[in-house]
């Protein structure tokens, strides 16, 4: 990655950082710029939980593999030598093996055929029931530091994440401290959707009306790939966002820039955002007004109450109260 370095002295410097440009008017040291943009140089998304990113991911990747080793080991391995060794014993012109069936029970092989499986069946059972309640992703994650809250609600085909302590929300981008557990809680502003981060492990669903939580964590800052797994329509497969974990520094300059850049998150915005579309989609019907970087959109103004507000408006099938949305900005304020 090219990085030019801004002179100190620079009047305005504009910083890409995690995807967002952000703008500073004033004089920046060099060790801040160079700060935030060497952050942002490991671009590239890790897509994968056979590549874990995170404890839950690490936690399902060695369950995976425990799972894989113990079917092929107990039941893989066997037939496989087990279909050689008939082909062979039983070979066409083998006179000392001829087959001569026994047509009564041979309770050894019974007890064989019939216990290795119930075995099997029964400590597979044990290890996904334990494992299950151990990684239960409302699970809140045990840490010295403060969990981040965020407020995921699927649209189509789009996902707009709410900082509720911040007053801020994105499209296209989540952002949040590494090495900090992940809270979120997760509904659907539409149909069912199916959330997944896979390098941090744990897909959930969002449902319309209901809410459902999701604890993850990060282990180091990266960025990490980011989807919609269900079908929910001809825009799903591009429903896709990055997920970027940040240094604790980073994460609280990127919240106050977003505070700074972001647009008023009024009724026209949540308007665009309602309306069917992808991501690219709303960056166009949201400009000039909605400063976009890498195609991701940011607001600002975002009240405590609208998650809220919008998991009962959609239960009740009503329309959302304007109480939960900034006032419009007319001219001249």
């Amino acid at each position: 990655m090219r990085t030019v370095m801004p002179k100190s002295t620079t009047p305005v410097s504009v910083l890409h950082m995690h995807g967002l440009g952000l703008q500073q008017t004033g004089t920046l040291s060099v060790h801040y710029v160079a700060l935030l943009l060497l952050s942002g140089c490991n671009s590239a998304e890790h897509l994968s939980f056979l590549n874990p990113q995170g404890p839950i991911a690490t936690a399902q990747s060695e369950h995976f593999w425990l799972v894989v080793a113990i079917l092929f080991i107990l039941i893989a391995l066997p037939v496989f030598i087990g279909t050689a060794w008939i082909a062979w014993h039983y070979r066409y012109g083998a006179t000392k093996s001829k087959y001569v069936p026994r047509w009564e029970i041979f309770k050894p092989l019974e007890y064989f055929s019939w216990g290795i499986p119930i075995a099997i069946v029964l400590f597979l059972s044990v290890l996904v029931w334990e494992d299950t309640e151990r990684f239960d992703p409302y699970h809140t994650l045990a840490s010295s530091k403060p969990a981040t809250h965020v407020q995921v609600i699927g649209y189509d085909w789009k996902w707009l994440f709410v900082y509720p302590e911040h007053g801020i929300a994105s499209v296209g981008m989540l952002a949040f401290p590494a090495e900090q557990p992940l809270t979120m809680e997760l509904t659907s502003a539409t149909v069912m959707q199916s959330f997944f981060i896979p390098a941090l492990g744990s897909q959930i669903y969002a449902m319309g009306g209901m809410v459902t939580q999701l604890n993850l964590q990060a282990d180091r800052p990266g960025h990490f790939l980011g989807e919609n797994t269900m079908y929910s329509g001809d825009g799903f497969h591009q429903q896709k966002f990055v997920a970027v974990a940040m240094t604790l520094t980073d994460f609280d300059a990127w919240v106050q820039q977003v505070r700074a850049t972001g647009i008023p998150f009024d009724a026209a915005a949540l308007n665009a955002i309602a309306t069917q579309g992808t991501k690219a989609q709303l960056s166009t019907a949201l400009a000039p007004a909605a400063p976009t970087f890498d195609g991701n959109v940011y607001f600002t103004g975002v009240k405590a109450n609208f998650f809220t507000d919008l998991v009962i408006s959609v239960m009740d099938e009503k329309p959302l109260p304007s109480t939960a949305l900034a006032p419009a900005i007319t001219k001249g304020q």
